[in-house]
């Protein structure tokens, strides 16, 4: 084989490499959707029972190190073990995750991340007290993707938002402060 051939085919060898390796790098102009199965527990006020359901979430990346994602997840109910009280509460989240190796071909990219979350209330019986229909808090968020393919990963989270819900007829609060912990797939487009 002639030398110009050999040079040929290892720049080609080289360069297809480099290219699959950074095609698994997070960075500007990514689009991710997650799906994840999440338990969610109630850390406040009250003595409330866990809620298993799912959280989803659709972002998108300006910059190699930071993202922007918008999450919900199904009605979570918050069923007060002492007195039999209940209501659902579905949260629609704002966030502002950071990657701190965005930008690299590492297989593993934790994020974290912060913003503000709106609370809207259903099927709301607090004892007799009916709650008003909607809070906004502020959420916390840490998670990981480990990259299996150059789209597809596996995540997990961990969440905590700060937030109350309140009787209409008497202003009382009850300090929901929800933590939620859940693990899933991420696709990247």
């Amino acid at each position: 084989m002639k030398l110009s051939k050999i040079i040929s085919v290892t720049i080609l060898a080289g360069a297809s490499t480099v290219a699959a390796q950074s095609a698994l790098a997070y960075g500007a102009g990514d689009i991710f959707v997650r799906g994840d199965v999440s338990k969610t527990d109630a850390t406040a006020t009250g003595n409330y029972e866990d809620d298993t359901g799912w959280t989803g979430s659709i972002g998108y990346m300006p910059m190699d190190k930071l993202g922007v994602a918008l999450s919900t997840s199904d009605r979570t109910k918050f069923e007060n073990k002492e007195n039999g009280s209940s209501f659902k509460a579905r949260p629609y989240s704002l966030l502002v995750q950071y990657y701190p190796l965005g930008g690299t071909d590492a297989k593993v990219q934790p994020y974290v991340g912060g913003g503000a979350t709106y609370v809207r209330f259903n099927g709301e019986e607090n004892g007799q007290a009916a709650l008003d229909d909607s809070e906004w808090g502020w959420t916390g968020q840490a998670g990981v993707d480990l990259n299996i393919t150059n789209n597809w990963a596996l995540n997990g989270f961990a969440q905590y938002t700060d937030v109350d819900a309140t009787a209409s007829s008497t202003g009382n609060h009850i300090d929901i402060d929800p933590v939620t912990v859940g693990g899933g797939v991420t696709y990247r487009f």
